[in-house]
């Protein structure tokens, strides 16, 4: 892949923290940022970005296990690491609460649904916590662009924010700035996984980022069951990645 992706990973992070703090000087100039973190590539690389541009005091991160997370001290290493604050919120009750009152009220939740409550309780406790801090918060988004490319993300769930600093670099312009920022080579290369159901983002997926990142750059793949598989997941998902449609009148 890395003959592939052309970008200068120093210049990016530059650009990048450039971005951060000039949004931040719009939208917050005394705001903390407020993130998840999984322990994975993603939030760990947001988190580094944030701190080199914001600094440390103006960065807070929330780990928010379903019960017992088996990779938390993942999540806890890069925040020992880059010196911020952080909070820990078990959201286990607040999942269980949730599925129960909709079951009392008569609703058998779909396989969907109990996978994407998880995610969106996560997104209204980091809400929670960024309008609580005394300067007022801004929560970041971590996704990426392959992820949102094939709708991998759970919509109001890890798939907002109030602002997305890496939404346009694929899985393997990440991981070069991940290793360009000098981050353990074991969280940024670590298998990708939500953290939910105990499997991979691949085995999900059915296909490896590797392969999605060449057809996205290329447009070549030479499986064609997985060709029509991301196209399919592409086409189902873009409502994600757009605005509410409105009526104007």
């Amino acid at each position: 892949m890395e003959n592939l992706v052309k970008i200068d990973p120093n210049e990016q992070i530059e650009k990048i923290t450039k971005w951060i703090c000039e949004w931040f000087d719009k939208n917050g100039k005394t705001a903390s940022a407020v993130i998840g973190l999984s322990g994975g590539k993603d939030s760990t690389i947001v988190a580094a970005l944030l701190v080199k541009a914001l600094g440390k005091d103006r960065v807070v991160g929330v780990m928010m296990p379903n019960g017992e997370q088996k990779d938390i001290a993942d999540s806890r290493k890069i925040a020992e690491l880059l010196d911020i604050k952080t909070y820990t919120v078990n959201i286990a009750p607040a999942v269980d609460g949730e599925k129960k009152a909709l079951e009392e009220a008569g609703i058998t939740l779909s396989n969907d649904a109990n996978i994407n409550t998880p995610p969106r309780i996560r997104m209204t406790t980091l809400y929670a916590i960024a309008q609580s801090l005394p300067n007022g918060g801004r929560v970041a988004n971590t996704c990426n662009k392959s992820e949102d490319y094939v709708g991998y993300s759970t919509k109001y769930g890890d798939a907002a924010g109030d602002f997305s600093p890496c939404s346009d670099f694929l899985v393997s312009e990440m991981r070069m700035i991940g290793d360009a920022l000098g981050l353990p080579k074991e969280l940024i290369h670590k298998t990708p996984s939500d953290g939910l159901c105990g499997l991979s983002d691949e085995d999900k997926l059915g296909f490896t980022y590797d392969t999605l990142d060449k057809y996205i750059i290329t447009g070549v793949c030479e499986d064609d069951a997985v060709r029509e598989k991301i196209d399919r997941l592409h086409n189902i998902n873009l409502h994600k990645l757009k605005t509410i449609p409105m009526y104007k009148k």
